[in-house]
């Protein structure tokens, strides 16, 4: 079938990207789901820092790609062999599918899917290959890859079924899109990777969309204090009305002496990962979620490990295992206890891709949720 996305064909456009224009908007052919696949129409896309770090090269993967990994949909064609979705349901994509067979599967979500990651790696989907193709139209011709399994940039997509979760039809698409990339993974940074307990306090340092779903789920946990940390005055004015009990600036913080057992770097810069290791308590757990570039390096004092009997966690996804987190989440949100709604910053046309880029880059937003349909 034709569809009409958003393609990426080359890494490292230059700043603004209004003017570089990295994503094009062109017509594409979509094959029909495989056994284990789903067709879905594409109701809502939210752009992430996943999306940017490989526009600007942070994060390379194969070109020509559809970008785009967080998304809700509705499933319009069921492949062969999918008996527990049905055309009319409502999804939510997830950007690291688990085939539940291989080792890191069997981790309870502490480590990625091997299969799941080569596929992401490669462009595929998880049962292999490619469904995109250049459209004639465009005068080209050849595959373009899948964005970790999804390529929600589009109005329509082809998924493997282990990469949604099936969601009720009475919650909001803007709201489904946000459940599965940065409330699995802002969230599951908290209750999966950090484990707080009674009373813990909770420190977030970065609040962009993930660290904001962060704290989102650390205030319906109803603990002890809920703290956020930004360099952007803007932010943490958010963080406020968003439930925080404390908006700090690093500086603030680190010259207020604050310590926490658990602490969340969402930031994805190791100047952020020095900083949340500094503010955590004695005993007390570090999770670092964000991704920074695969050259970044941070200083850290190893005695600190030793003398405070410190833990650092590494969390890719939230730790999440999609299938059992989104539905909690959907269940919160729905009892009025995570407000994701309040993440979505704005609500743009896929035309828009490239202004929206800028504005993320800039720090300028939480969550902007792109309508494909």
């Amino acid at each position: 079938m034709r569809v009409r996305g958003a393609v990426l064909r080359r890494i490292g456009a230059e700043r603004p990207f209004a003017q570089s224009r990295p994503l094009e908007l062109v017509d594409l052919e979509l094959d029909a789901p495989r056994e284990g696949e789903l067709l879905i129409r594409i109701e809502a896309a939210g752009l992430c820092h996943s999306d940017l770090s490989v526009v600007d090269g942070a994060r390379p993967r194969p070109v020509p790609m559809l970008l785009g990994h967080e998304a809700a949909g509705i499933v319009e064609v069921v492949g062969e062999g999918v008996t527990d979705v049905s055309v009319g349901d409502r999804v939510v994509t997830t950007f690291l599918p688990r085939c539940g067979e291989c080792a890191a599967c069997a981790t309870d979500g502490r480590l990625p899917c091997e299969r799941g990651s080569a596929a992401n790696g490669a462009g595929e989907l998880l049962g292999g290959g490619r469904r995109l193709h250049e459209a004639a139209l465009e005068g080209r011709s050849g595959e373009v890859h899948h964005h970790l399994g999804v390529s929600a940039f589009a109005t329509h997509a082809v998924v493997d079924r282990r990469s949604v979760v099936p969601v009720g039809a009475d919650v909001p698409p803007q709201v489904a899109a946000v459940l599965g990339c940065a409330m699995l993974t802002g969230g599951g940074a908290v209750v999966n990777a950090g484990k707080p307990r009674e009373g813990d306090d909770i420190v977030i340092v970065g609040l962009g969309g993930v660290g904001m779903a962060a704290l989102l789920a650390a205030r319906s946990l109803g603990l002890g204090r809920v703290i956020g940390v930004d360099a952007v005055p803007a932010k943490l004015d958010r963080a406020r009305e968003l439930g925080a009990d404390v908006a700090l600036s690093p500086d603030d913080a680190l010259a207020q002496g604050l310590r926490a057992p658990v602490v969340i770097e969402a930031a994805g810069h190791p100047k952020a990962f020095e900083t949340a290791f500094a503010l955590t308590a004695p005993g007390g757990t570090t999770v670092t979620v964000g991704l920074p570039h695969p050259d970044a390096r941070s200083s850290l004092s190893p005695l600190a490990f030793t003398a405070e009997a410190r833990t650092v966690i590494g969390s890719y996804l939230g730790s999440a295992v999609p299938s059992r987190d989104i539905p909690r989440y959907e269940q919160l949100w729905r009892e009025g206890r995570l407000p994701v709604e309040e993440l979505v910053t704005s609500e743009i046309a896929l035309d828009d891709l490239n202004e929206a880029l800028d504005t993320l880059a800039d720090g300028r937003a939480i969550r902007q949720v792109v309508r494909c349909s």
